[in-house]
């Protein structure tokens, strides 16, 4: 499984760092067309919207990789070991059903209802835009079973206790 995970973080980056420096040059080349050119590229805005959701949704599976992922667990540090893993299970399981339910299901559903819906400006449908969503779902399921099996089997930790101390 570590190859893999491996695999999918360097394509998760790669593809972050090339979403978002398109979405630069975007957003650059949108307000350039507006200011200088006093004539706005109407493509821009579109393309910058769904470029900003596709970057947000991948990076956001790849914070899940490294379980970077925001986690409020003032409590959490305060129990025994075995405590702490029954929550970090229960947590990562929240992860999965939530990225099946939400993102897998519902992602599948939003694309397939706007798959015939055609973007003004850009030549291609809101349903291909959608499909980031169940994308990002299979990515962030596949992460939180990773993390799960690690834990159980004591590969890692069930509390991330590298973090700042004044944090905790």
């Amino acid at each position: 499984m570590e190859p893999i995970k491996k695999g999918l973080d360097r394509v998760l980056q790669g593809a972050s760092v090339v979403l978002f420096a398109l979405l630069v040059v975007v957003v650059v080349w949108q307000v350039f067309t507006r200011q200088v050119l006093n004539s706005p590229s109407a493509w821009t805005e579109e393309l910058a919207r769904y470029t900003f959701v596709w970057v947000g949704l991948f990076a956001t599976a790849l914070v899940f990789s490294e379980r970077g992922h925001i986690a409020v667990d003032f409590v959490v540090t305060k129990f025994s070991t075995k405590p702490r893993k029954v929550v970090a299970v229960v947590v990562q399981l929240a992860i999965i059903f939530f990225a099946l339910a939400v993102l897998v299901y519902g992602g599948v559903r939003a694309s397939n209802g706007a798959w015939n819906q055609s973007l003004s400006a850009l030549p291609t449908q809101v349903g291909v835009m959608y499909l980031a969503m169940p994308i990002t779902g299979v990515l962030i399921t596949f992460y939180a079973i990773y993390h799960l099996q690690a834990v159980l089997r004591g590969a890692e930790e069930a509390i991330d206790t590298d973090q700042d101390p004044q944090m905790v």
